[in-house]
């Protein structure tokens, strides 16, 4: 059983600190998760989590605009961030004795992040160059807008992370600074350190450099419950895509739910590799499908179920999402076998354990344990709970959520489209 050793407690200001030292590692990992996603946006300005991860790396008092990444590179490290509906994170991964440099970078945008009118510009049109490129002219590009879109209504889950663009061109400085003093402040944040350091002298540091930012007002969050899918959502989208695609989006319960882990592992019995059932009938042995994929969101509130499938040529959706809906039925009426439940099991635990043998992956965990689940001890009960399920409890989870009636279905078609026979 994976036993992580860790040891966290609060400085005054309530930054919440998790120290995780490995002496087998080569590096350290200076992870700060803030409690703030898309879903924390107001509705008239989306886009904002997404656009304070472009705006932290543009200075602070002590950092000039591009200087961030060259003292990160200089010392031979990496940096990076990412926003997703619930949390923000920035990262840096180190050489082990560089570990005050990322502390001293991240206190110092956490404490005096340059906000100007200038920077905001700067990386609003950075960030709708990457809703062009990622979203607006890529193939499939807003699969994932309109899947979210159609299975929410009423949570703020219905907007994109990446935000719409007229939100973003109606941003000010004033709007910027105000998300930024609400959800950027210590006690909103955890501080994740992982790798090789000295835990002694990492308090120190961490002392020196946090304990002097102020702490933010408490955040009042929008808890909104989205009522239950009333029947089967379906919409036909055309777009600049060379094949016809399918999307099936089923909406489930939280990360936090007794169910999660037996999704996780139906959505590797599904499309997890060649051997799993939807691959090899309308991949391998039918050709009816180019790709299928399955995967359930791991989302602080109630989440989503995704099964999609690129279809092959000379085959209709029509055909590809029958065939899944039978794969659907007969998981719910039968329950997987022995050795197909130890497999997809099997799959869970090297790829936790791959997560967990990096540094970055450790600090990452660790972050998300207290974050979204409110139980840093949560990183050595996870692989427990997905040991533990039974084949019966995968079954009754497809057959409780992954149902026509819980279900929005989404298929891309080419702009030319003329249907088969």
């Amino acid at each position: 059983m994976i036993d992580i050793k860790f040891v966290e407690y609060d400085l005054q200001n309530g930054l919440h600190v998790i120290l995780s030292p490995d002496e087998s590692a080569a590096v350290v990992a200076v992870d700060v998760w803030y409690h703030v996603g898309s879903k924390d946006e107001e509705t008239a300005r989306t886009g904002f989590a997404h656009l304070f991860e472009h705006m932290m790396f543009q200075g602070s008092a002590h950092v000039g605009k591009t200087d961030h990444m060259k003292y990160v590179e200089q010392a031979g490290g990496a940096f990076n961030g990412s926003t997703t509906w619930d949390r923000t994170n920035y990262f840096e991964t180190l050489p082990s004795n560089q570990l005050d440099l990322g502390l001293w970078l991240e206190s110092d945008r956490m404490l005096s992040l340059n906000i100007t009118q200038e920077n905001l510009d700067n990386q609003r049109e950075v960030v709708k160059e990457e809703r062009r490129w990622r979203v607006d002219n890529r193939p499939y590009g807003t699969a994932w807008e309109k899947m979210f879109s159609l299975a929410y209504k009423s949570h703020p889950y219905r907007w994109p992370v990446v935000g719409y663009m007229e939100h973003l061109n109606a941003a000010s400085v004033q709007d910027v600074r105000a998300f930024f003093d609400t959800y950027y402040r210590p006690n909103n944040a955890v501080l994740a350190i992982a790798g090789k350091f000295d835990p002694d002298r990492a308090k120190a540091s961490v002392e020196k450099y946090f304990s002097g930012i102020p702490r933010g007002r408490e955040i009042n969050r929008n808890h909104v419950t989205e009522p239950a899918l009333s029947g089967q959502v379906r919409e036909t989208v055309y777009d600049n895509v060379a094949l016809p695609a399918i999307y099936m989006v089923f909406r489930i319960p939280s990360m936090k739910s007794e169910d999660a882990e037996s999704l996780a592992l139906a959505a590797n019995v599904f499309a997890h590799g060649d051997s799993s059932r939807l691959y090899h009938d309308i991949v391998y042995r039918k050709s009816m499908a180019q790709s299928v994929d399955a995967f359930a969101v791991d989302m602080e509130d109630p989440g989503v179920f995704v099964i999609n499938a690129v279809v092959s040529p000379k085959h209709k959706p029509e055909e590809v999402e029958g065939e899944i809906a039978a794969q659907l039925d007969y998981l719910a009426d039968h329950a997987p076998g022995r050795h197909e439940l130890q497999k997809v099991k099997n799959q869970l635990s090297s790829q936790w354990i791959g997560q967990l043998g990096r540094a970055l992956g450790r600090a990452d965990n660790l972050a998300q344990s207290y974050t979204l689940y409110g139980d840093t001890g949560e990183i050595n009960k996870y692989m427990g709970r997905v040991l533990s399920v039974t084949a019966e409890q995968v079954s009754a989870a497809v057959k409780k959520y992954l149902s026509p009636v819980n279900c929005v279905v989404i298929h891309y078609l080419p702009k030319d489209y003329e249907p088969i026979g």
